[in-house]
């Protein structure tokens, strides 16, 4: 079987980038010190691959059609400016917010502050230490809120792992206290069923919403039940977020039966995910709309009351798309970008066997208005830099670059780095720019690479799941005028108007 592309060219070698020296961070605890890493909160083991797909990734180093394991390469367009190792918080690097200075990292064993006021020197303010997958992260105001997705023995930040069929087991989600940048507080938590994989913010002037998206329910489960087809809806009082609590729990795919009305995945829809909740919604607040990536679904739905999301229209791709991962409006909000995460971000999907059309973005225009609003599919991005069968690459979490009359996004792609690329024309989208590492390993596919590439600021800032904290500048008169723009703060799923 072939994995490269024969047509792709030697890039230009750069160095590894500076890892900045002297990082004293000091490791803040939210509970006792005693707390550790659990293995229940981590990914399976790495996988291996066949001899020959092995040689074959190791030829295709030597033929320089992909980089060397840790050999950074990148387009011309794109500026290196550091890069910061894990530290003391040893999980998996996930999601990333923005505050102000600060950028806001989430890690599968806690989250870490940086001060990015020097984006070449990006300084560690804080490390907290807080097991419990994904620790998905967002900041509002002065608070901190951190997605629990693993079963624990209780909502402390010293649980540990417990199966999910105990009745006590809790998962949900945190809130902090970040008023102190350099000393975090633990200030409340609420369960949720089945968990919280990812959360979405709908802010409001007094109080936070929070769309907490979670799925796969068990009859085994005490706390997560079948059909399990909707959403959390936590209400948070800015002025006393110990009283958060969930107020709503909104069926999104009505059904009768234990089932409910999602995507009934194979045999029905071979190779679909069975729609049993959602993995992610992005909410644009200035049009009261949402977009959520729901397993085998994708849907449009209007959050004008943030207590009661209402769904507008809902489509299905039972073709290319295996599961919907993540949505991305355009600023004009008649667009909407889907990820499919083909393989769960573990596969190595990113080879010519797979395709430009699988484990790849779908790009839908948004038709009429209203709630007679459509989602028209129009065509299929995927980075166009094939990767070894021993690199987890899909497509994941990005964000738009803010340039008037322009569709443009930065995207995380895995261990196939960060590509950013043009949506301008709905019908032929194109990369621009990127970035990525060689593989990590040339014997077996290990989880790593790019979890979330956001445009903060004037930056680009990528949380590397092995890596650490990568900064990048690019440098293209298509992007320049993103430069300008300038944000107070940055959750990605909870779009700003740029513009406004």
């Amino acid at each position: 079987m072939t994995l490269l592309n024969s047509s792709r060219t030697r890039r230009r070698r750069l160095g590894i980038g500076a890892a900045a020296a002297g990082l004293l961070a000091a490791l803040l605890t939210a509970a006792p010190a005693g707390a550790t890493p659990d293995p229940g909160d981590s990914p399976a083991a790495p996988k291996s691959v066949s001899k020959s797909e092995a040689a074959e990734a190791r030829k295709a180093i030597e033929r320089g059609e992909i980089p060397a394991p840790d050999e950074v390469v990148h387009s011309a367009n794109i500026e290196h400016l550091a890069n910061i190792p894990k530290d003391a918080l040893p999980g998996l690097n996930t999601d990333i917010a923005f505050q102000g200075k600060y950028a806001f990292a989430g890690n599968y064993d806690g989250f870490r502050i940086y001060d990015i006021s020097n984006p070449k020197a990006p300084k560690t303010v804080s490390q907290v230490l807080c097991p419990g997958s994904q620790n998905d992260v967002s900041v509002s105001g002065n608070l901190l809120f951190l997605s629990t997705d693993s079963s624990r023995s209780d909502n402390s930040c010293n649980s540990t792992t417990q199966p999910a069929t105990e009745k006590s087991s809790w998962e949900g989600m945190k809130v902090f206290d970040i008023s102190d940048k350099a000393n975090p507080k633990y200030v409340s938590a609420v369960e949720t069923a089945c968990g919280s994989h990812t959360h979405t913010l709908v802010p409001k002037k007094r109080n936070v919403y929070i769309y907490v998206s979670s799925y796969s329910p068990s009859a085994t489960f005490p706390d997560c039940q079948p059909p399990h087809d909707g959403i959390s809806v936590i209400k948070v009082p800015r002025k006393a977020p110990q009283k958060a609590a969930v107020v709503n729990f909104p069926v999104l795919f009505p059904g009768e039966g234990p089932d409910g009305g999602g995507n009934p995945g194979g045999p029905t829809n071979p190779g679909v995910s069975k729609t049993t909740g959602c993995h992610d919604i992005t909410v644009l607040p200035s049009e009261d709309l949402a977009a959520g990536a729901c397993m085998g679904d994708g849907i449009l739905f209007s959050v004008k009351d943030p207590e009661n999301p209402r769904v507008i229209d809902r489509v299905q791709d039972n073709e290319n798309f295996a599961f919907w991962h993540s949505a991305t409006f355009n600023q004009k909000a008649d667009k909407v970008v889907f990820t499919d995460e083909l393989g769960g971000g573990s596969g190595a999907t990113c080879n010519e066997a797979t395709g430009p059309e699988r484990g790849a973005n779908g790009i839908y225009d948004i038709k009429g208005k209203g709630d007679k609003r459509k989602l028209v599919f129009k065509s299929y991005f995927k980075i166009p830099r094939h990767q070894a069968d021993t690199e987890n690459c899909v497509a994941h979490n990005g964000s738009l670059i803010p340039v008037k009359g322009k569709d443009l996004m930065v995207q995380a792609w895995y261990q196939g780095g960060v590509s950013v690329w043009d949506f301008t024309n709905s019908n032929k989208p194109k990369e621009i720019g990127y970035f990525e590492r060689g593989p990590l390993t040339t014997d077996k596919i290990t989880t790593a690479g790019s979890w979330s590439a956001y445009y903060y600021n004037g930056r680009i800032y990528s949380n590397d799941i092995a890596k650490g904290l990568d900064v990048l500048k690019i440098n293209d008169k298509r992007t320049d005028p993103g430069q300008r723009v300038r944000l107070d703060e940055l959750n990605v799923q909870t779009q700003p108007d740029y513009f406004d």
